[in-house]
């Protein structure tokens, strides 16, 4: 089926593609460069960091005992599936499909790393005055923005009947 919606379908699914690609290869450019716990300063708030998250976001469930990875992995199944569907029924909705690619990308990008290691690879580490962001990767980065593009476009569009 060679529509413009399956088009613009294939078009979204390989931005997110390649995020998830990007992802993969910049955690391995910093496994290549940084033993597991090393930082390394590159300037006087940022460090580059190998850290590994067993939880979610922020280490959010970082200490549970095992039955974070199938669950978050089961989630971030179960929500690819929702963002390919949102993606196919607006295809044509470039900002709210742009932030779905990004969430997506995002989500495989963690989603490999879980299945394949059993946690997720960290490696940006923002500070300052002696406080640590926590580390996060470039899929993490991703679904930040994917997210606040979402946002925007809520605020920009109104959809659905008028008042």
């Amino acid at each position: 089926m060679n529509t413009p919606r399956a088009r613009r379908l294939a078009a979204w699914l390989a931005l997110a593609l390649a995020l998830a690609l990007a992802d993969q290869g910049t955690k391995q450019a910093i496994g290549a460069l940084l033993a597991p716990g090393e930082a390394r300063g590159i300037t006087g708030f940022f460090n580059l960091v190998l850290v590994y998250n067993r939880g979610a976001a922020f280490s959010f469930l970082s200490d549970a005992s095992g039955w974070q990875r199938e669950f978050l992995s089961g989630l971030a199944l179960a929500a690819s599936a929702v963002i390919v569907t949102l993606l196919w029924r607006n295809s044509g909705d470039r900002l709210f499909c742009a932030g779905l690619a990004l969430i997506l990308g995002g989500a495989l990008g963690n989603l490999w790393d879980r299945v394949a290691l059993g946690h997720v690879v960290d490696f940006l580490d923002f500070h300052a005055f002696g406080y640590h962001w926590p580390a996060f990767n470039l899929a993490d980065s991703a679904i930040t923005v994917g997210a606040a593009l979402l946002v925007l476009d809520a605020f920009r569009t109104h959809k659905g009947p008028a008042p």
